[in-house]
C-alpha cells in the first residue's frame, strides 16, 4: 500500500468535489490538519473512515487503497484476454478428447478383430502368427498413446491450475 499515492489520490477526489481540506474535515468530524495528513501520504484515515470516503467519492474501497480508479479499458482489456484464453483451453479440451476418442475406437477395433481371430483359431484354422501378433502389437501402442494423450491433458490442466493459483 502506497501511503502517498493515496494521498494524492483523496486531494484528487476533494479537489473533484470542489471541496477544501476545512470543508471535508466537516463532512467527516476530523481537523483540516488530519485531512491534509492523509494527502500527504504521513497517514492513514482510520478503516471506517476509509469506507466513509469511499462511499462519499462513489469509489469501491479498493480503488481507494490501491490510489487509482479502475480504469474500463483494463476491465475490457482483461475480459477479453481472459475469453481469448478460455476459447484457446476449450480448444484444447476438444482435441484431446477427439484424440482420445480416435485412440480408444482403433483400439477397440484391433481388440474385436483379435478376438475374431481367437475364436477362428479355437475353431480349428490355421493362421499365420503375424496375424495375431499386429493387432495385439497395435493395440499395444494405442492404448500407450491413449495413456500418454491422458497425461498430457491432465499435466495441462495442472498447468493452468497452478498459473490459476499465482
Amino acid at each position: 500500500m502506497d501511503q502517498v499515492k493515496i494521498g494524492a489520490f483523496l486531494k484528487q477526489l476533494r479537489n473533484e468535489k470542489g471541496l477544501s481540506q476545512e470543508n471535508l474535515a466537516e463532512v467527516f468530524g476530523v481537523s483540516s490538519r488530519s485531512v491534509s495528513r492523509w494527502e500527504n501520504g504521513r497517514t492513514m484515515p482510520d478503516i471506517s473512515i476509509i469506507i466513509e470516503l469511499a462511499d462519499y467519492y462513489d469509489i469501491d474501497i479498493r480503488e481507494l487503497l490501491n490510489g487509482e480508479r479502475k480504469s474500463e479499458d483494463m476491465n475490457k482489456d482483461m475480459k477479453e484476454t481472459l475469453t481469448m484464453v478460455a476459447d484457446y483451453t476449450d480448444k484444447q479440451k476438444k482435441q484431446a478428447i477427439l484424440r482420445g476418442m480416435i485412440l480408444f475406437g482403433s483400439e477397440m477395433l484391433c481388440c474385436g478383430y483379435t478376438v475374431a481371430i481367437l475364436l477362428l483359431m479355437s475353431g480349428g484354422t490355421k493362421l499365420p502368427m503375424w496375424m495375431i501378433a499386429v493387432p495385439l502389437l497395435l493395440m499395444a501402442v494405442f492404448s500407450f498413446m491413449l495413456v500418454m494423450n491422458a497425461k498430457e491433458h491432465v499435466r495441462r490442466l495442472q498447468q493452468d491450475e497452478r498459473k490459476e493459483y499465482k
